[in-house]
């Protein structure tokens, strides 16, 4: 059995990327001009040894009965795109309502993407966002697809250094980089959006050489014995469907606090793309009544 890592005292140490191919910029590109705007919640979050990073804040509309700011939970949230497209402004109508729904700040950071900042540097740009954010009310850490992995490989990197969490949210996330799972082969006709041919592309982009079996990279790998709780909510037909399961069943081996939605006919982050989809609407109604539930006692006490 492999030893526990020692905490860690500063940022992981990166690997050189490469340039990014003209297609994909062209697809960053395309993304960003389709994006909205929110400048009024552009911050930027120091966070000491591990860097700074942008992010954007979304702030619970003011009704007296919303806690000040330092005492609400912060929801961090990291979005999807294959490790190598998205921005924080795809998550902002997401972000906008579960700030509302929960009384929340929704906090969505920006970190660099392969393949010209490869792993693990959304890891360390997901530190300084943490590490800049601690001190102040409880953090529940969030992500979907690629995103998803990103916060779940953090919930792990927080539970190596004792840093407490309140909870954890992933969407449709994207948590085995080995690309093995039979559900890319089952799930191939009921998935429009994501595949294996597009999954081996990003993974070797992200990973460039590093190992996909790294519990960082893979959190369904991972130690998930000091894992918050849970929400885990996934489209039954979709390719990544065993990465969700996966995690479900070591987090309820481990006896951790863990609940899975698994819902026929949803697509890959429906709840992140409109509520008119499939699934959406029950899956945010269920992660809202959720992190209300985690909050309760700060709001509470």
């Amino acid at each position: 059995m492999n030893k526990t890592p020692a905490p860690l005292s500063g940022p992981l140490p990166e690997q050189t990327g490469r340039p990014a191919p003209e297609s994909l910029l062209a697809r960053r590109a395309g993304a960003r001009a389709m994006a909205a705007t929110y400048p009024e919640a552009e911050i930027h979050l120091d966070g000491g040894a591990w860097g700074q990073v942008r992010a954007l804040r979304f702030a619970p509309c003011a009704p007296a009965a919303i806690p000040a700011a330092a005492a609400r939970p912060t929801v961090l949230h990291w979005h999807g795109g294959g490790f190598r497209l998205g921005s924080p402004e795809y998550a902002g109508v997401y972000a906008r309502n579960l700030a509302d729904a929960c009384a929340v700040d929704v906090v969505c950071p920006e970190y660099r993407l392969a393949p010209e900042h490869p792993f693990p540097a959304a890891l360390n740009d997901g530190m300084a966002a943490i590490t800049a954010l601690r001190g102040g009310g409880p953090l529940i850490l969030a992500g979907d697809s690629a995103g998803g992995g990103v916060a779940a490989g953090l919930a792990l990197l927080c539970a190596r250094q004792g840093i407490p969490l309140a909870g954890l949210v992933l969407h449709s996330p994207w948590l085995d980089l080995t690309v093995s799972s039979p559900c890319f082969a089952a799930n191939a006709a009921s998935d429009p959006l994501f595949s294996a041919a597009a999954a081996r592309e990003g993974a070797e982009q992200y990973l460039q050489g590093h190992s996909a079996q790294d519990p960082l990279a893979s959190p369904v790998f991972a130690d998930v014995a000091a894992f918050p709780p849970t929400y885990i909510s996934v489209g039954a037909g979709e390719v990544l469907a065993d990465d969700s399961l996966g995690l479900h069943a070591r987090l309820a081996a481990a006896g951790r606090p863990v609940h899975l939605t698994a819902i026929a006919g949803m697509e890959h982050v429906a709840v992140m793309r409109g509520n008119a989809l499939v699934g959406a609407e029950q899956t945010f109604a269920e992660v809202a009544a959720f992190i209300r539930d985690l909050a309760r006692p700060s709001v509470s006490g």
